[in-house]
């Protein structure tokens, strides 16, 4: 097993184009670490440094104690799946898994020995003797990590493992993940741009945009306490409300004034001293839609922080309901309330909004001031 090192890595491009800027990291040993962002952030190119398949422009790459920016893919002792599985169509299952393990001249009761017992923990014993073409897409993503296994990898790289697979075969298959690093304890790097993927399956979550680290935190850290909007915006679901408007200094305390509104934010908050001079200057205001209220109980809770609304959308998602709303002239608003709302569409609502959970954002810099 190993950790890894990625020590002021870039990946630089003719023309100028910096895929990577100064990515550093540690990755623990048996970690399962996900790098998520949107499209074009970097993260796959960093994925293919790791493997070896991009060369690193500038920056140090170990694996264990070992520097290996020049050691050859094949000699990296890591295995990676891919999003497409890569299966060798003419082969059976049990000739796609023990390829890897012919080439390096393993012993054939060893190989034997090793593709069974990887076909064993994958539920694929099954379908050895079956050609690619005769498996589903799950199957398909079973025998990728299958070929993988045999190898007895230091560590797991694994990008966009399930983008090809139904909803519901993802989540499953995001158990079974969670499940086989769980087994096997190695150490996993997994590239998705899904945020549910990322927050279901990590220890840590790498957050990137434009070739750049945002942050680096364990899920719920990264939900609750987000450096800056982009995290902000970028994990949970349905995404954070960014409400742009102004602090305003009050006898009674400190206000949150936007569309003609105000909201009392609590002491502990108040009493920040990173907000002091913020005071008279505008700033962004974000809450999650669990933190909107339409309930008398709430409003009652949280009078302080009451504003009116009008209800433009409603979704029933079972348990849940995403009430759309409008609030002022420009402000929208996704509120997630219990199942059993009253609130309509068409309909003018009053909401409360809890205003402990509000984060404070700088509007020029887009830096978190407090949580």
């Amino acid at each position: 097993m190993a950790s890894l090192s990625l020590r002021h890595i870039y990946k630089k491009y003719p023309g100028g184009v910096t895929a990577v800027s100064d990515f550093n990291l540690e990755i623990k040993d048996k970690e399962f670490l996900v790098l998520v962002g949107p499209s074009g952030c970097g993260k796959t190119t960093t994925l293919r440094m790791i493997a070896g398949l991009e060369e690193i422009t500038e920056g140090e790459l170990y694996i264990g104690d070992v520097l290996v920016n020049d050691v050859a893919p094949k000699d990296r002792k890591i295995a990676m799946v891919f999003q497409n599985y890569a299966l060798y169509p003419h082969m059976t299952v049990f000739e796609n898994m023990a390829f890897a393990l012919k080439l390096s001249k393993t012993p054939k009761a060893e190989i034997k020995q090793r593709v069974e017992e990887a076909a064993r923990i994958l539920d694929i014993s099954h379908l050895l003797e079956r050609k690619p073409k005769a498996l589903s897409g799950g199957q398909k993503q079973r025998v990728a990590l299958g070929r993988a296994i045999v190898r007895n990898p230091k560590v797991f790289l694994l990008d966009e493992p399930l983008s090809n697979l139904d909803a519901k075969l993802r989540a499953t298959m995001r158990t079974e993940l969670t499940k086989l690093h769980n087994r096997v304890e190695t150490t996993f790097v997994y590239v998705t741009h899904d945020q549910v993927e990322a927050m279901t399956m990590a220890t840590r979550i790498v957050v990137m945009k434009d070739g750049l680290i945002q942050q680096v935190d364990a899920p719920q850290t990264l939900y609750d306490m987000p450096v800056n909007l982009f995290v902000a915006g970028f994990i949970g679901t349905p995404q954070m409300n960014f409400m742009p408007g102004k602090l305003e200094k009050k006898e009674n305390g400190l206000y949150f004034c936007f569309e003609g509104f105000e909201v009392k934010l609590p002491e502990e908050k108040a009493a920040n001293p990173d907000l002091a001079e913020y005071i008279g200057k505008e700033v962004i205001a974000g809450l999650r839609p669990e933190g909107i209220y339409d309930d008398a109980a709430n409003l009652s809770l949280y009078s302080d922080a009451v504003v009116e609304a009008n209800v433009e959308v409603t979704e029933l998602m079972g348990a849940e309901i995403y009430l759309y709303l409008h609030v002022g002239e420009e402000q929208s608003l996704i509120a997630r309330v219990p199942n059993h709302s009253q609130s309509r569409a068409g309909e003018t609502i009053k909401i409360a909004m809890n205003t402990a959970k509000m984060h404070i954002f700088d509007k020029d810099t887009e830096k978190c001031i407090c949580h």
